[in-house]
């Protein structure tokens, strides 16, 4: 038999294992609503950064980031030098700077020296190819290159 002490103290591990078993039963952050998940590196997006240079003596240069996103990938570029009212095209082409080939992917218009453009392609595809991106002058002078780089293979 359980003498008071012993009954005492079973009853206060109970009480401790029920309220344990309380704590972690919830996603509540404390405010009602729930927690966001907890993060691993292997979770947070990919990204790579393709340093764009200068072309044809257009003072232009910067970079464009590529960051993964599922089945696509997210291009961002930012150039300095860039004209401030001049929409300049831009594209993913196969190839390099030196050998530019065709447009593989079509990107948003630089305007005042940014852009951003959800591509149909997963990142680890951009890698798998030589593919380079390239800013065009205008749709008037799309002739003429004023910034390229290449995506690095992974």
């Amino acid at each position: 038999m359980l003498n008071r002490t012993g009954l005492a103290l079973l009853v206060l591990l109970a009480a401790l294992a029920l309220g344990l078993a309380g704590c972690g039963g919830d996603d509540d952050d404390g405010n009602g609503e729930a927690a966001a998940p907890a993060t691993t590196a292997a979770e947070e997006a990919e990204s790579v950064t393709v340093d764009l240079g200068e072309q044809n003596g257009s003072g232009e240069s910067g970079t464009a980031t590529l960051t993964s996103d599922g089945e696509q990938t997210v291009v961002v570029i930012e150039l300095t030098g860039a004209p401030a009212d001049t929409p300049q095209p831009a594209h993913i082409h196969n190839g390099t700077c030196a050998e530019i080939g065709d447009v593989v992917h079509p990107l948003t218009n630089v305007e005042g020296g940014a852009s951003e453009t959800p591509v149909a392609a997963p990142l680890a595809d951009l890698q798998a190819a030589a593919f380079a991106i390239n800013v065009h002058e205008s749709e008037e002078a799309i002739q003429n290159y004023v910034a390229c780089g290449e995506i690095p293979a992974s």
